[in-house]
């Protein structure tokens, strides 16, 4: 029991002193991880009928989307594409709402493609952040 919390501890202190030594850029990458491990760990409790589990999870991957990576963007400085990135984190969050009230995993599975897609062009761009 002291062990788990002990682990538990550690892990957050882990977590905070990277987001405390993260760039900008590795935070939104920080955070596309997040939202990505919040759905799978969404995905397992449903399987596993755990509905409470299931609905932390997903609203988890919720305030990741809506708070985190939809509240970075700047609409001045992005212009279209900050548009169409809003779009498509709440399309995201329709489709994790979705997954929670009709226990869709098909809904899980296209919010993590398009969070993977997404997510995966903004670490292709990483050196050429870091070299600016």
């Amino acid at each position: 029991m002291y062990g788990m919390r002990g682990a538990a501890a550690y892990g957050r202190v882990d977590v905070e002193s990277h987001v405390l030594s993260a760039s900008p850029h590795k935070l939104i990458n920080m955070l596309f991880d997040g939202a990505l491990k919040a759905i799978k760990a969404a995905k397992l409790h449903m399987e596993q009928k755990n509905v409470p589990a299931k609905a932390q999870s997903i609203a988890k991957a919720l305030d990741i989307v809506n708070m985190g990576l939809a509240a970075a963007l700047d609409k001045e400085k992005g212009g279209e594409l900050a548009e169409r990135l809003e779009q498509l984190y709440s399309y995201v969050a329709e489709l994790l709402l979705q997954a929670n009230l009709k226990n869709d995993v098909a809904k899980l599975d296209e919010a993590a493609e398009l969070l993977e897609q997404i997510g995966s062009a903004w670490k292709e761009i990483q050196p050429q952040v870091e070299g600016a």
